[in-house]
Order: C-alpha cells, then sequence, then structure tokens
C-alpha cells in the first residue's frame, strides 16, 4: 500500500470579538480566507476548515507555511499620534 505524503501547515490568524457575539477571523497570509463562528472553539474549527477549502485551490507552493516559519512571525500593536 502506497502512503500519501502529510505536511503539517500551520497559519497565523486573527480573532476578532463582535459586539454582537461570537468571532470573525481572518488569516493573513490567505488572502480572503475568513470565517466566523458564535463561541472561541467553534470559530477555531471553522476557520481550520476555511483553510483546508482554501488550500484546495490554491498554487500549492505559494501557500506553504510550516508551522516554523509561523512561529517566527507575531503581531505587536503600534501605536501613533495623529495631529488634527
Amino acid at each position: 500500500m502506497k502512503r500519501k505524503n502529510v505536511r503539517i501547515l500551520e497559519y497565523n490568524t486573527i480573532f476578532t470579538p463582535e459586539e454582537e457575539g461570537g468571532y470573525s477571523v481572518s488569516v493573513p497570509d490567505l488572502p480572503g480566507c475568513f470565517s466566523q463562528g458564535e463561541t472561541f472553539e467553534e470559530a477555531q474549527k471553522n476557520i481550520a476548515e476555511a483553510i483546508e477549502l482554501y488550500l484546495e485551490d490554491a498554487d500549492k507552493e505559494l501557500y506553504y507555511q510550516t508551522p516554523d516559519a509561523s512561529r517566527k512571525e507575531f503581531v505587536v500593536p503600534v501605536s501613533i499620534q495623529i495631529h488634527a
């Protein structure tokens, strides 16, 4: 029996709490890949499914993100002053 190669990919996601409840989620490395959920766990499950669907039609090398590469990225808030 021939074994399929399995690659583990990992993407950073951004969870945004919604005013009406639940979360919206985006994947900065995958333009247009969004999802949502009523709870954090549901949103996490839904975005994993959205990523899988996104990658089915994507260029296999363009969106290849290893866990090590993903963990080197991070989000930092930057404050600026705007003079009106």
